[in-house]
């Protein structure tokens, strides 16, 4: 089995458009929600999203490329291009040993509804010839793919809110097992439209506040839902004998990686939390269960059955040994990111263990008595953590953790 390291990272989110500014704005506890500015929302039951903002594609691909891919597929190629040349892995791998392992959780729906349009008020002729190629959510791994030269093995994982941390995870396994040399692994996700924000809000799952201040509150007893946000994540994983042989920085080791399912509802968590636990404990069990300081960057919707079941997960996970470990809530910053979610928030697992800083979970000034871990509130706090996890949890009972340590 070979050891599997992050050299590369990338990310396009709602705090921050590069790494150094999303972990910066994280770390001092500033949150990207705001009205949503695309469309409006004077009839919608939600009004609040988690937008990116400043986001010019035309820094990383030409004119005509944009016209020709969906938002989410811009974002993707965005965080591709910055984890790829972050890790200067460019020419330095052997193109069929390099492999692409990207998600969405839906894909391109920017394209789908204004190509719908088209169809309704013109006709089947109106419609793009591209609508096709530019709405299917393998796309953004087939564009990376031939960004990138990748000739190794090409998927698109779609597991929900865990595609992100699936993808990863994909890869992760394939490096470990000697089927791959590196890997270009993530999520994106830009589903801000009417469409998007009206199905997840008509089923209940979005905050309906309007105060950006207390709309997402993961752990909170004020929660009411999440707010819908935006991006993309990449990392650049590789073989420890690989990136050391061509002089690589190294990040992190990533260690394990459990994916279980639910098998219980098409959106909600079993109660008991044990499913989603076999998760965690899977990933930690392929770790070496750690004599230190765990961090968890935890899924924390901010819905009020997921953080229950997900605190529940956690200390089964743990075998209710939950004194040495810190656990934190990104969403309340960024937003429920969706298929990018998981791979954001595997990097800022990442970020946490080499910086020696825990972004905190901000808005929690009322929490959950069901909610009873150290959830790290309001402010960033130092710490050396041994293990840092990840952990995603989506619709249609998808379940997934990784897992990174030092090198």
């Amino acid at each position: 089995m070979k050891r599997v390291v992050v050299t590369g990272m990338g990310v396009i989110t709602p705090v921050g458009n590069d790494i150094e500014t999303m972990w910066d704005n994280l770390i001092a506890g500033k949150h990207g929600i705001g009205l949503i500015t695309r469309f409006d929302v004077s009839e919608y039951k939600a009004s609040l999203a988690a937008e990116v903002k400043g986001f010019d594609p035309l820094n990383y691909m030409e004119r005509n490329e944009v016209r020709r891919l969906d938002l989410y597929s811009q974002y993707a190629i965005a965080a591709a291009t910055q984890a790829v040349e972050d890790s200067g892995l460019e020419g330095n791998v052997e193109p069929a040993r390099l492999i692409t392992c990207f998600g969405s959780g839906i894909g391109g729906m920017t394209t789908f509804e204004s190509e719908v349009e088209k169809l309704l008020t013109g006709g089947p002729r109106k419609v793009s010839p591209l609508f096709i190629p530019m709405m299917i959510p393998n796309l953004a791994a087939g564009n990376i793919a031939i960004r990138f030269n990748a000739k190794g093995s090409c998927t698109a994982v779609i597991t929900a809110c865990a595609t992100g941390t699936d993808a990863i995870g994909s890869a992760f396994r394939a490096i470990k097992h000697g089927y791959a040399d590196a890997a270009i692994a993530g999520g994106s996700e830009a589903v801000v439209t009417p469409m998007g924000v009206s199905g997840f809000s008509n089923m209940t799952a979005l905050t309906t506040s309007d105060d950006v201040e207390a709309a997402s509150l993961p752990f909170d007893k004020r929660r009411g839902g999440f707010v819908i946000g935006e991006g993309a994540g990449v990392m650049v994983l590789e073989a420890y004998e690989h990136a050391v042989a061509r002089g690589a920085k190294i990040y992190a080791e990533m260690t394990g990686y459990g994916s279980t399912c639910d098998a219980h509802h098409i959106t909600a968590p079993t109660p008991d939390g044990a499913s989603s636990a076999r998760a965690i404990s899977d990933a930690i069990e392929e770790s070496g269960k750690p004599e230190g300081l765990i961090y968890i960057n935890a899924h924390g919707t901010g819905t009020p059955l997921n953080d229950v079941a997900e605190t529940k997960a956690i200390k089964i996970a743990l075998g209710g040994n939950t004194e040495n470990l810190l656990v934190s809530s990104t969403k309340s910053m960024t937003g429920h990111m969706l298929g990018a979610a998981g791979a954001v928030e595997a990097i800022i697992s990442v970020l946490t263990l080499k910086e020696g800083i825990v972004p905190p979970t901000i808005g929690l000034n009322e929490p959950d008595p069901e909610c009873d871990l150290d959830y790290v509130p309001l402010k960033a706090r130092e710490a050396s953590p041994d293990l840092a996890l990840s952990v995603s949890l989506g619709f249609g009972g998808h379940n997934a953790c990784v897992a990174f340590k030092h090198v």
